[in-house]
């Protein structure tokens, strides 16, 4: 499967933005934004970033709740759609496209949070630069969450053609994982409707030591993970990854 490095730059347009409106529920947004609080350890109205934001279904919730929000995101159909959303509730968000990597200056966040599996796709050393930013973006002592992907997560119940359906939407996969680079790379197939669109992306799978020794190095400590929402400890085969670190 021939993947182009920077694949996340076209990935985003057209039916994918309806899927990631669709398709997660609003109980889960509201469970991922107590945990968010919770983790970043202000109170409203503190200046939260979220990056990268996609749709703003997390950016809308914490802004209802009272916090100062900043959402950026590469896609400009995700940020159309976020702004649409924000503007129904009256809510007032600042909206950035740009880069993960590439920041807004001169704020010093409270707390930022990169939720949404949006960690890994593109090359370790990119990931990094990301981090680095993250950091930079960030007031001392704020903290960092990072809900991601990683071996232990996904080699215990990995599927090579997973599938689901929700409403008319069906999003099917094919996977395949290289060991010598340490990624898996996907063909997604998106029908909704009458209309079907294909899509190639590719992630990079750390261990969650890696992704420690990859924060440690941003300059981020009091590195802590959890398994789930709940607050459950991290460990093989735990659902997913979060991660809290707080900059140093």
């Amino acid at each position: 499967m021939q993947i182009p490095s920077d694949w996340w730059k076209t990935f985003f347009p057209g039916v994918v933005v309806d899927t990631w409106v669709k398709v997660l529920p609003p109980e889960l947004t509201r469970g991922e934004a107590v945990f968010i609080e919770k983790a970043l350890q202000v109170p409203p109205p503190a200046r939260l970033l979220d990056v990268p934001c996609g749709a703003g279904r997390l950016t809308i919730e914490l802004a209802r709740r009272g916090y100062k929000l900043t959402g950026v995101d590469l896609s400009p159909e995700f940020l159309k759609a976020a702004a649409g959303a924000a503007a129904e509730q009256h809510l007032e968000i600042a909206w950035r496209h740009g880069n993960m990597q590439e920041l807004p200056a001169g704020i010093d966040f409270d707390g930022a949070f990169c939720f949404g599996n949006s960690f890994g796709y593109g090359s370790e050393e990119e990931d990094q630069k990301f981090l680095k930013a993250v950091h930079g973006a960030l007031r001392p002592g704020a903290r960092f969450a990072l809900d991601t992907k990683s071996a232990e997560t996904i080699f215990p119940r990995f599927l090579a053609r997973p599938w689901f359906e929700v409403g008319d939407l069906k999003f099917l996969e094919n996977q395949e994982y290289d060991p010598v680079r340490g990624r898996i790379d996907t063909e997604y197939t998106l029908i909704v409707g009458d209309r079907t669109e294909k899509r190639t992306g590719s992630e990079r799978l750390y261990t969650y030591c890696q992704i420690h020794q990859l924060l440690a190095a941003a300059g981020f400590g009091d590195i802590a993970a959890y398994g789930s929402l709940a607050g459950e400890p991290f460990r093989l085969g735990s659902e997913r990854l979060l991660i809290v670190v707080v900059k140093c």
